[in-house]
């Protein structure tokens, strides 16, 4: 979706560029509005999940008086109509985007705590002259936007953006801070002057002038409420989940299930399962991958089950042929093959002609799954390096890493995961360019990644574990998981996301438990596991967890990064040193194994860098 507040009139021209840069996101049709006085313009691509013949968008009030947009999936959807029919509106569609139209109408901003769900939105009123636009809780549904000349421009990429206008220039400050951390920093892209609307936010434009306030935000109880019976909070913890997983079944269109080997995305199938029979599962095998490779389990699962399972084999070639594409899709720096690999089982469920997936995501960061975080409970890393070899430079630390005294001063710790991406991020500077670098002799990575946050109100008084996972919830969760390797690559093929463990009720009851229901001797995720004990086999329900990563880069994933490391217009650009870069290269073709999965996060980073230069059109 897309919308242009322009004072000096809307170029039409341009609105329809933007609609065709979004034509992937939604394939089922497309629909524009522009005011007569021809000041503002929302557009729509459409993905017809819900009301396939009737709910077409834009939509309009009866009296003109708003229109508006929204990607994504509402949930509670009924009560909140019988709510807004008691009060006198009336419907035309039976989707769920009328009821933004009615509830904006009704609460203005404070609809927002009314609507549940995955999704972005945006309405014009024009009795207010205000444009208004929201994400959900979490950033499930991307939101960018950009103020350029004399306009305002919002879309759901920053590809929407360039096509209405918005110059496509790298943002320097932005990638300083991801060759330090990975994550451009809050709120902002590599892109100079396209921002990200954060989750759980609201934006107004209004005479020329932009607000942004935030309507919700992760809230972990200084002191939790001990519970005496874990078996009660056990069986409310599976309530929960099974309504979240149930209230996403509800689709006018063929549903399918991402599965991994993992626990995750194994409960929201089981607890589909139960409700409503045998599900399609899709699920990755890297066969000439030993230790990457969760098709096994990911069988066992769906055997258990009942499950139609579909197997996307992948292949060093065929995850060298998608990288770029994934790479441009998701509009951000990617450091494991697990995008390109994203990007063809999205594919595969588009071509098996389905429009919507379950995912798993979310639940670690609800019920503390990852290592890291086990690492901070304990206060060390003990001996999670050895048993999560494939977290090793990526989620914990390997190596010496750049210095984050400032976070340590602030937090009087330093989180495992950002010590783990400052060892990621000395191994990137050490490749850069001495004359680029030197720009940013004054900028502190630690400083910047906490500059947006409440730390008094968010952080203060909370545990190491709780300040680790909110800091890890904002940044990587949003700022990656979910819009790079979640919606950008879901949407590239026209897949729409649902993702249970981001349920609103689910969340808010899991902020509440105490850590030791969800870290208990050393286990992680304790009570999802005994919430789903007798719906899975045994290995799944036991194992440890294991982040979905693609292989090792293989051959033809070394040939494509050498030919992108060695562009000229990538070189020109002056913000990595060759010599370094030839002399990586080389190393890494030599080097042993164990060294080289730590350099390939590296490699990967820097040809993202370059894909996006050359593949986005970039200007330095």
């Amino acid at each position: 979706m897309v919308a242009v507040v322009r004072d000096n009139g809307i170029d039409a021209q341009a609105l329809e560029s933007a609609l065709r840069a979004l034509a992937h996101r939604g394939p089922d049709g497309s629909g524009r509005w522009i005011a007569p006085d021809r000041r503002v313009a929302l557009g729509h691509t459409r993905l017809a999940v819900r009301d396939v013949a009737g709910g077409a968008q834009p939509i309009r009030s009866a009296d003109d008086r708003c229109v508006a947009v929204v990607n994504g999936e509402l949930y509670h959807s009924a009560e909140l109509r019988s709510e807004l029919r008691s009060r006198g509106y009336e419907f035309t569609t039976r989707g769920d985007s009328e009821l933004v139209l009615h509830a904006w109408r009704e609460w203005g901003p404070a609809m927002l705590p009314r609507l549940h769900g995955e999704f972005a939105l945006i309405v014009w009123d024009a009795r207010r002259r205000t444009l208004f636009a929201a994400r959900d809780r979490f950033g499930i549904k991307p939101l960018v936007w950009a103020r350029h000349a004399d306009a305002v421009f919002l879309a759901s990429r920053i590809a929407g953006l360039s096509a209405l206008g918005l110059p496509t220039a790298w943002n320097h400050d932005s990638l300083w801070q991801s060759t330090g951390l990975q994550y451009a920093p809050p709120g902002e892209t590599l892109v100079a002057g396209a921002h990200v609307l954060p989750a759980g936010h609201w934006l107004t434009v209004r005479d020329g002038e932009i607000d942004i306030r935030q309507y919700w935000d992760l809230d972990y109880p200084v002191d939790p409420a001990p519970i005496a019976d874990p078996a009660t909070a056990t069986r409310e913890f599976r309530s929960h989940l099974t309504t979240a997983v149930t209230e996403r079944l509800d689709a006018d269109v063929p549903v399918a299930f991402q599965l991994s080997g993992g626990l995750d995305s194994s409960a929201v199938l089981a607890a589909a399962t139960r409700h409503r029979g045998p599900q399609d599962a899709f699920t990755l095998s890297f066969a000439d991958a030993a230790g990457y490779d969760e098709h096994p389990l990911a069988a066992a699962t769906a055997n258990h089950l009942g499950a139609r399972l579909h197997t996307v084999a992948v292949t060093d070639r065929e995850l060298a042929e998608s990288f770029p594409a994934a790479v441009l899709h998701a509009e951000s720096t990617c450091v494991n093959t697990h995008a390109a690999a994203k990007l063809r089982l999205h594919a595969a469920v588009r071509d098996a002609g389905f429009k919507v997936a379950f995912t798993g995501e979310g639940a670690d960061e609800i019920l503390f799954g990852y290592p890291h975080l086990r690492a901070d409970l304990r206060g060390s890393l003990g001996g999670l390096t050895a048993t999560n070899t494939a977290s090793a430079g990526l989620m914990l630390p390997d190596g010496d890493g750049l210095p984050l005294d400032h976070v340590r001063r602030e937090l009087g710790f330093v989180p495992t995961w950002l010590a783990a991406k400052a060892s990621f991020g000395r191994r990137v500077r050490d490749l850069l360019h001495p004359e680029w670098s030197a720009r940013f002799a004054d900028h502190d990575i630690g400083r910047t990644v906490l500059a947006d946050f409440d730390i008094r109100a968010r952080l203060t008084g909370r545990g190491p574990v709780e300040q680790s996972s909110y800091l890890w919830t904002k940044l990587a969760l949003e700022g990656y998981i979910l819009r790079a390797l979640g919606d950008g690559l879901e949407m590239a093929n026209g897949v729409e996301g649902r993702l249970p463990f981001l349920d609103t009720a689910l969340v808010e009851h899991a902020l509440a438990l105490p850590t030791s229901f969800k870290i208990r001797d050393g286990v992680e995720k304790w009570i999802l596991r005994e919430a789903v004990r007798d719906l899975l086999p045994a290995d799944v329900v036991t194992r440890e967890k294991h982040p979905f990563l693609g292989p090792p880069i293989g051959p033809h994933m070394r040939e494509l990064a050498r030919a992108v490391l060695t562009d000229p217009s990538v070189r020109a650009l002056g913000f990595f040193d060759a010599a370094r870069i030839d002399d990586l290269l080389k190393r890494w073709e030599v080097t042993d194994i164990a060294y080289r999965k730590l350099l390939d996060p590296v490699i990967l980073f820097l040809t993202s860098v370059g894909i996006l230069h050359t593949g986005l059109g970039m200007t330095a």
